[in-house]
């Protein structure tokens, strides 16, 4: 028997449960969504939205689709995002360059990196210090001693003029008071495989390609640009280890969304994202990746976005690094 005065409880109860599904109905969108990726299919860029993406169904049963537009360091698909209607159906997933670091290098963008909307960052993934086997150190210490003793007689390998491995190398130099010459590739690949033959000398790389030659020999990985040691690579220390700090450098892969985005439908992208995240399966695919699993809250992502574009905004204009 129900108590008379249960009844009302139990009608504002199961009215209040009501609403709440109601809200959440209308809160996924009624078309797909979109993961545009900046870069080609697949690296890591693309890797890693296409787990998550499988894993979000159930927040957005109209479906996922992950659409690669490359193109000039990522500006392309991000011009394509930027000018997307604010609707909560599309989104830009990328490393850096379009959303911290490509306004500092180029003269003009068709869009305005200060206005994107953060939703989170998925993951981060550290830089590495990769050195040739032809070169006669074995760490951190004997490398910059050979670096000054042969000024500008040492190549690295970057993945084009302005991207990360590039000005990772520059902020190495400008702490070291060290010298190298650029030698600039069309991407990882080449410039791993020139490594490995000993073309090149010097490549600071994100860990996730270059732990496997490190780990069979082919080439020495000294340091970790990261405030820990990696799990790809437990045996390798940071370079605060080993004697420099302030020599961080991670390669982030976040989701923004188009300028004038609703607040209610970032949320809603972010708290599906961090519970795609917070899957055991999903954690395993990412470290296999040798990317770190984030989450971050709107609010934190936008703060580090800001700090990481200050940070390269400094290295960029110290060596004078442009892109027509």
């Amino acid at each position: 028997m129900i108590r008379p005065f249960a009844r009302p409880l139990a009608l504002l109860l199961a009215a209040a449960f009501t609403a709440a599904a109601s809200l959440a109905v209308l809160a996924q969108p009624a078309k797909p969504i979109r993961f545009v990726v900046p870069f080609p299919a697949g690296g890591t860029a693309d890797v890693l939205p296409r787990i998550l993406a499988e894993k979000m169904r159930a927040a957005y049963p109209a479906g996922i689709v992950v659409e690669n537009r490359v193109g000039a360091g990522g500006n392309i698909g991000a011009e394509m995002v930027a000018r997307s209607d604010p609707d909560g159906t599309t989104f830009l997933v990328s490393p850096p360059g379009p959303i911290a670091i490509n306004q500092h290098l180029y003269k003009s963008l068709a869009f305005d990196p200060g206005k994107w909307v953060p939703v989170t960052v998925l993951a981060t993934v550290p830089n590495v210090l990769d050195v040739s086997n032809k070169l006669p150190v074995k760490n951190l210490d004997e490398f910059i001693a050979y670096l000054k003793a042969h000024p500008g007689r040492v190549s690295f390998a970057s993945q084009g003029n302005g991207s990360t491995s590039h000005l990772t190398a520059m902020l190495f130099m400008q702490l070291t008071g060290t010298s190298m010459i650029h030698v600039p590739y069309k991407g990882t690949a080449p410039a791993l495989v020139d490594l490995v033959g000993g073309n090149v000398d010097v490549f600071f790389d994100n860990i996730s390609s270059s732990a496997a030659y490190h780990e069979n020999g082919k080439l020495k990985v000294l340091a970790v640009a990261d405030e820990q040691r990696s799990r790809a690579l437990p045996q390798v220390p940071t370079f605060a280890q080993a004697g420099l700090p302030g020599m961080t450098a991670v390669t982030f892969f976040t989701m923004v969304a188009p300028p004038g985005t609703p607040r209610e439908d970032v949320n809603y992208a972010y708290k599906a994202v961090s519970g795609a995240l917070a899957q055991p399966d999903v954690k395993q695919k990412f470290e296999a990746q040798g990317a770190e699993p984030r989450g971050w809250t709107p609010e934190q992502t936008g703060d580090f976005i800001r700090k990481e574009s200050d940070k390269w905004n400094k290295v960029i204009k110290s060596a004078n690094v442009t892109i027509d």
